[in-house]
């Protein structure tokens, strides 16, 4: 899987305001945007059940500042985590907790 594809699917979603997040990929890369526009930073290994329970509080918590974050919460509050799990995961973790460009699709 290509990290950016994953990236650019969140980033789109939200830019647009539609669609919902298909897959753990996603949601990966959308919970390390919402922890780092939280301020919340989870351990990096955390599998997805994990994840979606250390997430779960966020969008209720969190004040969006503008629709994309709005948006995105509104993802992660929705989506349904599923099972399947690999070490890009973990990858795309910490690229939404890194992002510096934020709603920017790269070309």
């Amino acid at each position: 899987m290509e990290l950016i594809l994953a990236r650019q699917s969140v980033i789109i979603k939200c830019n647009i305001n539609k669609s919902i997040m298909m897959g753990n990929y996603e949601f990966y890369y959308a919970g390390g945007l919402l922890c780092r526009l939280a301020g919340k930073i989870p351990d990096h290994a955390l599998k997805p059940h994990e994840l979606s329970v250390f997430l779960q509080p966020l969008p209720d918590i969190y004040e969006p500042k503008n629709e994309q974050e709005a948006y995105l919460a509104k993802l992660i509050k929705e989506y349904k985590v599923s099972d399947e799990y690999d070490e890009q995961m973990q990858l795309l973790l910490q690229m939404g907790l890194k992002e510096k460009h934020m709603w920017v699709q790269m070309p």
